[in-house]
């Protein structure tokens, strides 16, 4: 069984039913499976080679799901190409994972230009073939079944990396399907629930994708709702599910009212990649209704090795948790020696089944830091409670966790010290009431260089996500006696400058 075989037999189920809908169109699972067959049948004609890589950047769209369904019904490997990124990122990750085909919209065409790969336009063709073309030529053709092993990959997703290059997640068949079976268990999906996708669909919210069409519910397709927007479609829309960023749920409790609107629908307001204070929680459960949710897990064992409902999340002494080990993944908290350690006790969390993925894409070094013994080391550190449910208590990595987006300094850092004036920096995260983290730098300079003009630099090569959101200028960075970068230092400081700045 594939993640597409599941879509394949809904379509069998509840061939009238609604699929899917967007902007005021909408698409039966008939209509929909018709469209990824066209587009699914081109992909193999331009590129016949079973699990080659296609790249897809694109916004939420309905265009953007048929793409999507497209590259699993051709046997191809899924590459999110998420469009906000850096100009030089986006064809980096291409080319990193070898992409043969690359779906892309207007504004990112030109990135992708001086690649090797055919382009689809998502969208006006560009002057490149658009999918709606691919659709039609392909028209009344079924795809070629390829029947692939369950340790083949289904994605290659980036997660960044601490030297420039890219770190692509290979994700297996496996890893998809133990991801849909329990989503449906964890959050009782059921025929005709409607599931919004308003997160971008090439992060988190993409994995909630197959479980709502294997369940027979309906995705609604939204693109960069505002928050007062956001609030209105839960009430408005009869969503039952929706996985959201935890700034954007905070957003929208402090700046969209709720007093006239009820959500009797929602069941699933569910947070993940960014941890949520408790009074935050409160507050949205206050907004919403019993119906906020959370879950943990990474691009490696993606979103739900853990996962905490709504009911239990009612629970006071359990709104720092991220809940307990989900149906089919274990957790465990291991010691720096590898021993598992009881309840009470911090050590790394580390998952092991079949939700992990293979490996690093071309890094079989980093594969083998990572995967030990079966267990994905995560870098995180957690206790359990008596009960099972995992307190994350910080990272013994450096990743930043901005937004409900991983930064890693190592990349920013590389493109800070490629500014003409830079000497040396450091990238560090400060918990930010906003961002649950923010982008900070400290940097050394050999020459005149403004703030404004360094996150210019940054913006331009990575993003807005990943860019710093304060600079903090210093003469010398603090080193103990062997030359180490003292990066708590640097963090205290910013802490203890923005406390200031508050009581100023």
């Amino acid at each position: 069984m594939t993640p597409i075989e599941m879509f394949y037999r809904a379509v069998a189920l509840w061939p009238e039913a609604k699929a899917a809908e967007a902007g005021g169109q909408t698409l039966t699972y008939a209509a929909l499976a018709g469209r990824v067959a066209g587009v699914a049948a081109s992909l193999q004609r331009i590129d016949p080679e079973p699990g080659s890589r296609v790249g897809l950047c694109a916004y939420n769209s309905l265009d953007h799901l048929v793409a999507f369904l497209a590259i699993f019904a051709a046997g191809k490997i899924w590459v999110p190409l998420y469009p906000r990124l850096g100009d030089a990122e986006l064809p980096e990750m291409a080319a990193f994972a070898q992409a043969s085909i690359i779906f892309t919209q207007a504004e990112t065409r030109e990135r992708f230009a001086g690649l090797a790969a055919t382009l689809i336009a998502v969208g006006e063709g560009m002057g490149v073939d658009t999918l709606a073309e691919l659709e039609s030529d392909g028209q009344g053709r079924r795809p070629q079944a390829h029947m692939r092993p369950l340790e083949a990959t289904q994605a290659i997703k980036f997660t960044g990396g601490t030297t420039g290059q890219p770190k692509g997640v290979m994700q297996p068949y496996r890893a998809w399907n133990t991801n849909i079976v329990t989503q449906i268990h964890a959050w009782g999906m059921r025929e005709g629930d409607r599931t919004l996708l308003a997160a971008p669909m090439s992060h988190g919210a993409g994995t909630y994708i197959m479980p709502t069409l294997a369940s027979g519910g309906t995705l609604v397709i939204a693109d960069r709702l505002r928050p007062p927007e956001l609030v209105e479609s839960l009430a408005e829309w009869a969503i039952a599910t929706v996985f959201l960023p935890p700034i954007l749920i905070q957003t929208m409790v402090e700046e969209a009212g709720t007093d006239e609107l009820t959500f009797p629908s929602l069941r699933n307001l569910i947070y993940a990649a960014a941890p949520m204070s408790p009074r935050a929680i409160e507050k949205a459960q206050s907004a919403f209704g019993p119906c906020v949710a959370t879950t943990y897990g990474q691009t490696e064992a993606p979103q739900i090795a853990t996962c905490l409902g709504a009911g239990d999340l009612l629970r006071e002494d359990l709104r720092a948790s991220v809940g307990r080990e989900t149906l089919l993944t274990r957790v465990a908290v291991m010691d720096s020696d590898g021993r598992a350690l009881p309840s009470g006790e911090v050590g790394e969390v580390v998952i092991r089944g079949d939700l992990v993925m293979t490996g690093y894409w071309r890094e079989p070094g980093k594969t083998a830091e990572t995967l030990i013994d079966g267990w994905l080391h995560t870098g995180d550190l957690g206790a359990f409670d008596d009960a099972g449910h995992l307190f994350l208590k910080g990272r013994s990595r450096d990743v930043i966790i901005t937004g409900g987006f991983n930064v890693y300094p190592g990349d920013v850092e590389h493109v800070l010290v490629g500014h003409r004036q830079v000497a040396d920096c450091a990238v560090f995260g400060v918990p930010d009431a906003k961002w649950g983290e923010a982008v900070h730098a400290a940097v050394e300079l050999h020459g005149a260089a403004g703030s404004d003009e360094l996150i210019a630099h940054v913006k331009e090569a990575l993003g807005s996500i990943k860019a710093p959101k304060e600079i903090h200028m210093y003469e010398t960075l603090p080193r103990n006696a062997y030359g180490k970068l003292q990066r708590q230092a640097l963090i205290d400081a910013a802490m203890a400058r923005g406390k200031n700045q508050g009581e100023g």
